[in-house]
């Protein structure tokens, strides 16, 4: 994957704007917010109630009335309960209501992220790193349930209460407690910053080493028989060491880091509690305050720096959490290079006949893989395209499903330019058999049933027995539902090429395209499947990438590209009688 390497600044900005994504997906639940939001109101103001209740404990346990000692005291103790019951019981209404709002969020956004790759043009897959994407996406989504949970509902609360005790000490008792209060929270949240802005570049580096450390094993598990072929095991397990070693070094900065944080934290706690105490005891020693006073300034200065504790964290966390979002956003952040026009039609076909009007296109703007490229394929005709390796045959494929837009030229399908209809209208009227058959963990039945997800059972059948899989299936202990492992790795190349044909049989488009669909079958099999190919592409247009000769004799048209261009073109007696290109290659062919 190629990451974006962006200024620090810039990387932060690009943080915050992952809060814009979010909203949205916060107004899906009004209701259920405004009463989180009612709980959350209740809950703090309890939790400002809970030292008076206990100061007036205190004040009547100390009084020498004795009437007041039976019942006022157990009163007030009973509301105490009350209260720390209310807040416990309105922040778990809270967080069960808003749960469901961050879970829905979570997979709006999850859905969201992989449609967004879907639409990324293939150079970017081609470039892509499975494991660390994998990994982006993974702390991304952890990183916005963070978010929401805490942000929303917690640093404004917790910030609310903060004032309003500084209110309540102000007002009520010696300026110089709500003095002492300000200050060290200045302190404080100055310091958290501060540190915490230190910190993020160890965070950043600690998720950068796992994402490399994961695209390394899963890249080394899924060649697992490369590795195997050439004895390289201890090599990859080297390979996978230092990249978990720069892991532990990051982890091992960022442990210290989180220390050097916490410990100044602490300090600033321990020296501002201190100080209110002593201010309050002084206060009491000389009769401005009652006693029940100076424990309401305890349980103030306990409930205030439990909070501010706990926004030193949700800030830490939160700053991890936007690091974490980071690759994940820019995922979002990439622009398809391959887009739909916006007055884009959809594709209607009625001959399917097929045109390259000088297509000129290169993979590297310092080098053209296609040169001036110019022909038509009519409609049902079958035309094939032979030549050496990196002569551009595969490209030709490439551009008619629109993988890449041309640099200069046009391709149409019944005259009409494939960059002026809708991708997904075009891709559904061509259906290719690869070279290279790539098949979904899942069942044989399952992976041709892909070629067309809601195709009835008979149809797949239908298909399967086309493409001449009944014997394979037959001998399988589960027949069609057999599993073929990760990227089909448990058939044979031959076995999986029938599994891609029968796909694009039961998709039965109107345009055909066949990129060396045999060159894994032994020539019994591959006749029979010529069998097949010609029975169905009867009527249909037919255009086929091939390098065994032998196979497309019959095509109406053969193209002999070179170097990017097209040399030669005819049929193949017509190219046989030239003695040139097209020649040397067959009878080379016929007596290797």
């Amino acid at each position: 994957m190629r990451r974006t390497n962006y200024p620090d600044h810039e990387v932060d900005q690009l943080n915050w704007r992952v809060l814009k994504l979010v909203y949205p997906y916060l107004l899906e639940f009004k209701w259920r917010i405004s009463i989180a939001v009612i709980c959350l109101i209740l809950a703090k103001v309890a939790s400002v109630y809970l030292p008076f209740v206990l100061k007036d404990v205190v004040d009547t346990l100390d009084s020498s009335v004795e009437n007041n000692l039976m019942l006022v005291p157990f009163g007030l103790v009973a509301a105490y309960g009350l209260a720390r019951l209310s807040v416990v019981l309105f922040g778990e209404i809270r967080d069960t209501l808003f749960g469901r709002v961050t879970e829905r969020a979570i997979r709006r956004i999850g859905l969201k992220v992989f449609k967004h790759l879907h639409s990324l043009e293939l150079a970017f897959h081609l470039n892509r790193q499975t494991g660390g994407i994998s990994r982006d996406i993974d702390r991304g989504n952890s990183g916005i349930s963070f978010l929401m949970r805490f942000m929303v509902f917690n640093i404004v609360p917790t910030l609310l209460e903060i004032a309003m005790v500084i209110g309540v000490l102000f007002f009520k008792y010696h300026w110089g407690f709500a003095a002492i209060t300000a200050t060290s929270i200045t302190f404080y949240i100055s310091y958290t910053i501060y540190a915490t802005e230190w910190r993020t570049g160890f965070i950043r580096a600690a998720n950068k080493a796992d994402s490399s450390s994961n695209t390394r094993a899963i890249d080394s598990l899924l060649n697992y028989e490369t590795v195997k072929y050439f004895n390289n095991e201890d090599y990859e397990a080297n390979r996978y060491d230092a990249q978990l070693a720069q892991w532990e070094k990051a982890k091992t900065q960022n442990r210290l880091s989180l220390f050097a944080l916490n410990g100044g934290q602490a300090t600033i706690v321990a020296v501002a509690m201190t100080s209110m105490l002593a201010l309050a005891a002084h206060q009491v020693v000389h009769n401005h305050m009652t006693l029940g006073d100076f424990v309401l300034i305890n349980a103030f200065m306990m409930q205030l720096f439990m909070p501010l504790n706990f926004l030193g964290f949700v800030y830490r966390e939160i700053k991890g959490s936007l690091a974490n979002i980071e690759g994940m956003f820019s995922l979002l952040q990439k622009q398809p290079a391959v887009t739909d026009k916006a007055n884009a039609k959809a594709l209607t076909v009625d001959t399917s006949a097929i045109s390259f009007e000088d297509v000129t296109f290169g993979y590297h703007k310092d080098r053209d893989v296609l040169k001036g490229i110019s022909f038509d394929v009519l409609a049902g005709q079958k035309v094939a395209i032979v030549g050496d390796s990196g002569s551009g045959k595969s490209t030709i494929v490439k551009l008619l499903f629109r993988f890449y837009d041309t640099a200069k030229g046009r391709i149409a399908i019944d005259d009409q330019a494939v960059d002026d209809v809708t991708q997904n209208s075009l891709r559904q009227h061509i259906g290719i058999v690869p070279q290279d058959t790539v098949l979904f963990n899942d069942s044989i039945f399952e992976n041709v049933r892909y070629g067309k997800p809601d195709a009835s059972d008979a149809d797949v059948r239908m298909a399967l027995k086309m493409a001449y899989l009944d014997d394979l299936i037959s001998k399988l202990p589960d027949g069609e539902h057999t599993m073929v492992g990760e990227r089909g790795l448990k058939l044979s190349g031959g076995e999986k090429q029938r599994v891609a044909i029968a796909r694009t049989l039961l998709k039965n488009p109107e345009i055909w395209v066949f990129d060396e669909a045999t060159s894994a079958l032994d020539s019994y099999a591959e006749q029979e499947i010529l069998k097949a190919i010609r029975s169905v592409a009867r009527d249909k247009t037919t255009l086929v990438i091939a390098h065994r000769l032998s196979t497309v004799t019959d095509a109406d048209i053969i193209l002999v590209m070179s170097d990017g261009k097209i040399v030669e073109q005819g049929s193949h007696h017509e190219l046989l009688a030239l003695q040139e290109r097209y020649f040397n290659m067959w009878q080379l062919q016929q007596t290797s």
